[in-house]
């Protein structure tokens, strides 16, 4: 039980990254690949705040929230909006992805730099198994958040227009959704929860420049394995994914872990190329 919850935990920061992709991929019909690197930015502000400056609690989460969400609509209007009609985003998102990477290793350097807990963070006993509070914090913050983006998306009109508009854009500005407000919208969800979410991912994973790296990849792994645009695909694939690296690291070996991850993503894929939870659309024209 012990892998298990730390496999669960760290599935639930792939839950977290999906479910950040998957906000901007509804609300405005494209992957931002730096979602990654804006989690990396608010870990990065937990450590200034905690350590470096020593803000009360809740002015962190105030500052990394607000901070990281101008971030992230810095990045909609300067490397999103100018390109969107001509398909070069994709390319302008990993670049303003390596552009955050590159001026957070400027300002803390690149040695990993320890982020501590918001309270007490004693290993206890759950279930059989020993775990630490903030694994407990994560796992919950990924069902909640989980659950909170599906009763925006499903019981208010905000969301029922980003639903709209993921299925055809043109379809909702002519009934009048104001698409380029969504998308704006939708990249400062984004970027607010994942300034809200660093101060608790941050002492699982410490601080460094890299970190945005394998979350990209991973969160990535679990949209696909869970199914794109499907909040609840999100959380399934996520926590697969932790658990699937936990018991291959325990059992088999540390260096088969993402071998092991992607094998199972190419068989789920090719069973199911809409991934677990995916729903298959067909349009008649």
């Amino acid at each position: 039980m012990t892998t298990v919850w730390a496999g669960l935990s760290v599935g639930a920061i792939y839950v977290l990254v999906a479910l950040g992709y998957n906000i901007v991929f509804i609300t405005a019909g494209t992957f931002n690949f730096a979602n990654a690197n804006l989690i990396m930015v608010g870990v990065f502000i937990a450590y200034w705040g905690l350590v470096q400056v020593g803000l009360p609690v809740f002015v962190v989460f105030l500052v990394a929230g607000a901070g990281v969400l101008l971030v992230a609509g810095a990045e909609e209007r300067v490397a999103f909006r100018p390109v969107k009609h001509h398909d070069g985003h994709l390319v302008t998102s990993v670049g303003a992805a390596t552009l955050i990477t590159g001026v957070v290793q400027l300002i803390w350097g690149a040695d990993a730099l320890q982020v501590p807990f918001i309270a007490k963070n004693n290993p206890t006993s759950v279930l059989g198994g020993r775990v630490v509070p903030v694994e407990l914090w994560l796992i919950g913050l990924a069902l909640v958040g989980a659950f909170g983006l599906h009763a925006l998306l499903r019981w208010t009109m905000v969301g029922l227009a980003s639903l709209a508009a993921s299925e055809d854009r043109e379809a909702a500005s002519l009934r009048g959704v104001n698409t380029r407000w969504l998308g704006l919208g939708g990249f400062a969800l984004s970027g607010a929860l994942a300034g809200v979410i660093g101060p608790f991912v941050g002492p699982k994973t410490f601080a460094f420049a890299g970190l945005a790296i394998a979350l990209a990849l991973k969160g990535f792994v679990a949209m696909a394995m869970g199914g794109f645009g499907s909040i609840s695909g999100c959380v399934v694939g996520g926590f697969v994914t932790g658990l699937v690296e936990a018991l291959t690291a325990r059992w088999v070996g540390g260096t088969y872990e993402d071998l092991t991850v992607f094998a199972l993503l190419l068989v789920i894929l090719m069973v199911r190329p809409t991934g677990l939870l995916g729903e298959r659309t067909e349009r008649i024209i």
